[in-house]
Order: C-alpha cells, then sequence, then structure tokens
C-alpha cells in the first residue's frame, strides 16, 4: 500500500490488456509497464519475456503491484519469469494480484467494462488515499468504451451476416456484433480437435449450400494465421469471402491503443464497405461516421498478416 503523498503507485503487468486501463484509471497516480509483447500470444514467447523483464528490470525490481489475468497463458508463460526474476536477484517475492475470473473476456464493450472496474479496484485499494481521483478516472474510460460500442446506424448493417468464427473471437463476433455464426474453428488443443479449421474444410466440400453466403472468416490475431484453408476452400465453392483478423491486444497495431480502440477497430473490421462510404458522404454536423473499413498488414511471427483481404 502506498502512503499518502508517496511516489507514483508503480505498476507491473503481464499485459496490454491489464496496462491500458491501469495507466488510464491511474493517470499522474500511477506508472505502468508491460511485460508480454501484445502482437504474439505469450505462450508463443519463451524467448522474448526473458528480455523484456531484463529490459525493465530497475522498474519491476522497485515496483508496488503486480497484477496478472492468471489464466493458463499468465501462470505458465508470463508470471513465473517476473517471480523467477525477483528471487534469482534477491529483490524480494511477488504478490501477484489477479482477475477473480482468469478466463473473463474483454473484447466487447461490457467485458472491457467489467475488467476496468476490477482494475481500478486494485488500484484503490493499493492506494486509497487517491479513491475519489481513480474514481472519476473510471468514469471517463467506462464512457470511452460505450463511445465505441455499435451506434445506431451500425446496428443496422453489422448484425445477421454470416461468419465462420475462430472460438476466441465468438463472444465478440455473435455475441456482441451479432454476426450469424455458420461454423466454428479452434485450434487442435481445443476440444480434442473436433473443431479445426481442416473439419470446417471437409464440412464446406460436404455442405457447400451452408455456407454460400458466408461474407467473413473471423481470425484471432493472436493466434496466428489458421483459416486460410477456410478461405481457399469458400473461394473454391465461388464464395466471395473476406478473411479478417480481429485482434484481442491494445498496441497490437498501429493507433490501436486502448481497449476501445480494440473494440472499434474489430467492428471495422465487419461494417459492410457500402454503409461505410455511404456514412461518410453524410455532413459530419448531422451524423456520426461509420468507421473507416481498415486494410492493415502486421508482422507476427516473422510473417506478413494481412488484416483485411478482398
Amino acid at each position: 500500500m502506498v502512503a499518502p503523498g508517496a511516489h507514483a503507485l508503480s505498476v507491473v503487468s503481464t499485459t496490454t490488456v491489464l496496462w491500458d486501463p491501469a495507466q488510464y484509471i491511474g493517470g499522474e497516480k500511477v506508472e505502468v509497464i508491460y511485460i508480454a509483447d501484445p502482437t504474439i500470444c505469450p505462450h508463443m514467447q519463451a524467448d522474448i519475456i526473458p528480455n523484456r523483464i531484463q529490459m525493465q528490470k530497475e522498474f519491476i525490481r522497485d515496483a508496488d503491484l503486480f497484477i496478472a489475468h492468471n489464466g493458463s497463458v499468465d501462470q505458465s508463460y508470463v508470471m513465473p519469469y517476473v517471480t523467477d526474476f525477483m528471487a534469482a536477484n534477491n529483490y524480494g517475492t511477488v504478490s501477484w494480484v489477479t482477475l477473480e475470473n482468469p478466463s473473463m473476456t474483454w473484447n466487447t464493450p461490457s467485458g472491457a467494462q467489467d475488467l476496468a472496474r476490477e482494475v481500478a479496484g486494485w488500484l484503490i485499494a493499493a492506494d486509497p488515499a487517491n479513491q475519489t481521483y481513480y474514481e472519476t478516472r473510471l468514469s471517463e474510460y467506462l464512457a470511452d468504451i460505450d463511445a465505441a460500442d455499435l451506434s445506431v446506424e451500425e446496428r443496422e448493417v453489422i448484425p445477421g451476416q454470416d461468419a465462420v468464427v475462430m472460438v476466441w473471437q465468438q463472444d465478440a463476433a455473435v455475441g456482441w456484433l451479432g454476426l450469424d455464426m455458420v461454423s466454428l474453428y479452434a485450434p487442435e488443443f481445443y476440444q480434442g480437435g473436433k473443431f479445426t479449421p481442416q473439419k470446417v474444410v471437409d464440412d464446406i466440400y460436404a455442405n457447400p449450400a451452408k455456407y454460400q453466403n458466408v461474407q467473413y472468416i473471423i481470425e484471432n490475431m493472436q493466434s496466428g494465421e489458421l483459416a486460410k484453408g477456410l478461405e481457399e476452400a469458400l473461394r473454391d465453392n465461388g464464395v466471395p469471402v473476406e478473411r479478417v483478423i480481429f485482434t484481442n491486444f491494445p498496441k497490437s497495431l498501429p493507433g490501436v491503443d486502448s481497449l476501445s480502440d480494440v473494440i472499434r477497430y474489430n467492428k471495422g473490421l465487419v461494417t459492410p464497405a457500402q454503409a461505410a462510404v455511404a456514412e461518410e458522404t453524410v455532413p459530419a454536423a448531422t451524423a456520426a461516421p461509420l468507421p473507416a473499413v481498415l486494410s492493415v498488414a502486421a508482422i507476427l511471427g516473422g510473417g506478413a498478416l494481412l488484416l483485411r483481404r478482398r
């Protein structure tokens, strides 16, 4: 706990997902860093995370608060590295503060707001003298997420479009955006390999009519490219599908710096192009523009990753 009038609360976060609300809600009262590279799933960073810890070792050594998701990835690939670093250098024992639900999602407005409230509670518990300040900043942060939610116009054009969805994006694509999920796909380790891309490819060729109106294949950026074969199979069947790649992490792409940016970015990928163009022709004074359809290339694991394909 930080005493009244003491230095800014120093916080170490495992990922940018926790870093973003902590740094915004904390404002000038808090300094925050994150460990894992946001462009790559932490479980793929065994050689990266130790180097990132070394680069920030002075901050980590003297940190007041260590925050984590505490899910399987954090437990295996991020938290132990930090804990071992502190112990090996005789810097002390790390006491992690973690999410009540390590499996919670945050790439929807409601999920992001729930996470932000929990993070604010951590800051208040660690620095109760600044509770009012943190609560004010939390209100601003929640309002920004509200502003990133679907507009009236977007609610008319985004829901109901057919999509094949990666399992980690199901809450966002179906639960929030209202896309009609024709099929689900997942990595090999998910439910014994029942939903691998190859299984979906087989289904595409066996039941082509089921997929004839699919407009999007939703990928998950931090999982790498799983769905190229799905795209090829659909195009072979005459379906002009778009493979789009949602992100879950702030700082994973230029201009995607916060959870509200993640929300805006992902919904922009499935906003019909004609609706976006039509909206841009309306004077700004009379209509809130829909987000532009984005086409961005990102580097993931040394490979070029096309985020929107036509």
